[in-house]
């Protein structure tokens, strides 16, 4: 399913970038309509049952617009040449994990975690990483040989009060979780997607674990 998606998207996209002006966009959006956007929302409503059976929760969606904001920026291009888009898996806990799948230029990939832990979760975060950070080590390196990441830490030094030669400094210096990768898409996209998910879905599932009990 969905065979061509990626490959319609980045053609797509890369006119974009050389036309990169309302006047086209509207001229185009027949197409951007056809080939990304309707895909795009098939594709997030085939996937959110495949996830609810995957984690237990509700899934809800998200498709990433194509406008930029541009009020606070230098670069004033109207539309993003990538399309991204969500499934947050609603715990109903503090704070929700997700994945993510997107499209750019010359690449797609995918993701899972929490981008950006909220004050009292990254609190929480940080004294499980000081009081069992064995565990937390140990749920990121189940991904170590499938080809997918944990982004670098946001924080250069570790942050007080723990001591700068903590054992699990690395961890300590995350203000939120997020692993991805580029895993090679070929024949069924849903199939591929479901696999990759099932495979990031235990690093989520212990950010879950620590947005739902507050560390004593």
């Amino acid at each position: 399913m969905f065979e061509t998606f990626i490959d319609d998207t980045q053609t797509f996209l890369k006119t974009l970038a050389r036309n990169n002006k309302r006047d086209w966009f509207l001229e185009h959006k027949a197409t951007y309509d056809t080939k990304l956007r309707a895909p795009a929302l098939a594709i997030l409503d085939e996937m959110a049952p495949r996830l609810t059976t995957l984690t237990g929760y509700p899934i809800s969606t998200k498709l990433f617009r194509a406008n930029r904001d541009v009020r606070f920026s230098k670069d004033k291009t109207p539309y993003h040449t990538r399309l991204y888009m969500m499934w947050m898996v609603e715990t109903g806990t503090r704070q929700n994990p997700a994945f993510y799948f997107g499209t750019e230029m010359d690449s797609a990939g995918i993701g899972t975690g929490m981008r950006e832990f909220t004050k009292d979760v990254l609190m929480d975060w940080r004294k499980m990483a000081d009081l069992d950070g064995a565990y937390l080590s140990s749920k990121i390196k189940e991904l170590d040989g499938k080809d997918y990441v944990v982004r670098e830490p946001v924080l250069k030094r570790v942050p007080a009060p723990f001591n700068k030669d903590h054992p699990y400094g690395d961890l300590l210096r995350h203000k939120g979780l997020v692993a991805f990768g580029h895993p090679t898409f070929t024949g069924d996209l849903i199939a591929a997607l479901e696999t990759a998910f099932t495979d990031l879905w235990p690093l989520s599932d212990m950010l879950i674990g620590v947005a739902e009990t507050p560390t004593l």
